[in-house]
């Protein structure tokens, strides 16, 4: 067989193949498996050395921005979204400095409202992740400190509905498409580790390269680990039956454009829903099931938001088609009998997504590089360093 050139390989995202292995690849391999590489093989009805040579290329060429295994961090560290109130004339150098100097701080996202309504006034929005025993709250106001943000709004979630991605497979959706069953409820409790997980963890979840992509994927990272190949998986299983794998993903880009141009999405909405206290499990149960969200929570958003208590997120190419989404799903919740008190859509403008980092020593050598005690930073020390002031 005639050896292939890699300059020859589509790597658009709309190449019939190439969509095939996306429409699986992006959030179709839930949890921690063997041989995900021959999974999504297997569910695209390809061969594998074919699945190999296009993720391989797509990544080399920036059609795919990480391939990785996911994890459930709200199982392993504290988090929240974090609504950020930033002097105009400092936003975007706020958003640069938490995007390259927070490894903590995920998603950073410039958010706008159609209309100045409740928390338009918030227009950065980040996702934040801090190690178990370190302080969400003092994080902030160092943030704070650091980027002129004069107010933080923490919103953590209480449940999760959905958390996926599948960018691909979600286009051309009818609004209104959803499951027939509810979505799940999934707790948000963190867990505790050995030594011996956290170091199959941090070897797991690290990016693959273009050179890694391979029928067998996990071998070098059990050798990273210090560990037989059968104790990887071991440990690894026992991780995923816990709740704390999310999926093997190879990620998009959300908004700006891949390297041959494509969008694969235009618009990313962060839909707000305010609805009567103890409806709040009923209501996410039944916005989960729409196949258009990728992301929907219980949070609290208090008396700045509305009080909105559900939240999701949903991307599509259209302003107007994704709005037709939502109204399906507010019709939908008002023939089930949930009263949507007030809604709002925060429509995303400037983004950047990497993952958080969870690890206790990296925020240890974070702190020491931001000049504070890592032991301040806790969530049971006082505090002796001057924070910006939280209000």
């Amino acid at each position: 067989m005639r050896p292939v050139v890699a300059d020859t390989i589509p790597v658009r995202v709309d190449d019939p193949i190439n969509a095939r292995i996306l429409a699986v690849s992006e959030d179709r391999i839930h949890g921690f498996v063997r041989d995900p590489i021959g999974q999504i093989a297997r569910q695209c009805g390809l061969d594998v050395p074919l699945v190999v040579e296009r993720i391989a290329a797509m990544l080399r060429a920036g059609t795919i921005r990480r391939v990785r295994q996911t994890l459930l961090s709200t199982s392993l560290a504290r988090g929240a979204l974090v609504a950020w109130q930033v002097p105009e004339e400092k936003l975007h150098a706020a958003f640069d400095w938490m995007f390259q100097q927070d490894p903590f701080s995920g998603h950073v996202v410039i958010r706008s409202t159609d209309g100045a309504t409740a928390g338009s006034r918030y227009r950065l929005w980040t996702t934040l992740k801090v190690p178990q025993g370190f302080s969400l709250e003092k994080h902030c106001r160092l943030l704070c400190q650091r980027t002129g943000a004069v107010a933080f709004k923490l919103l953590p979630a209480r449940k999760l509905f959905v958390l996926g991605v599948g960018h691909v497979r979600r286009r051309g959706l009818a609004p209104g498409s959803k499951s027939e069953h509810l979505a799940d409820a999934i707790d948000t409790e963190p867990i505790e580790l050995s030594d011996l997980e956290w170091r199959v963890l941090l070897a797991l979840k690290r990016e693959f390269g273009p050179h890694e992509i391979a029928g067998e994927l996990w071998r070098p990272r059990a050798q990273e680990a210090g560990v037989s190949l059968e104790e990887f998986y071991r440990v690894s299983e026992g991780l995923s039956a816990r709740g704390v794998i999310g999926r093997f993903s190879t990620f998009l880009e959300h908004v700006k454009p891949l390297s041959s141009g494509e969008r694969v999405t235009r618009f990313n909405a962060l839909f707000h829903w305010a609805v009567p206290p103890g409806r709040e499990l009923d209501a996410g149960r039944q916005v989960g099931r729409f196949h258009i969200m990728t992301h929907a929570y219980w949070r609290e958003g208090g008396s700045e938001f509305g009080n909105v208590n559900i939240m999701g997120v949903a991307h599509g190419t259209d302003k107007a088609l994704l709005l037709e989404h939502k109204r399906a799903i507010d019709q939908h919740l008002m023939a089930e009998g949930i009263a949507v008190r007030y809604t709002n859509v925060f429509w995303g403008g400037r983004s950047e997504i990497k993952p958080s980092e969870i690890s206790p020593p990296a925020y240890e050598q974070w702190c020491g590089r931001m000049g504070v005690e890592a032991r301040q930073m806790r969530e049971n020390a006082g505090t002796t360093i001057a924070l910006a002031p939280y209000t």
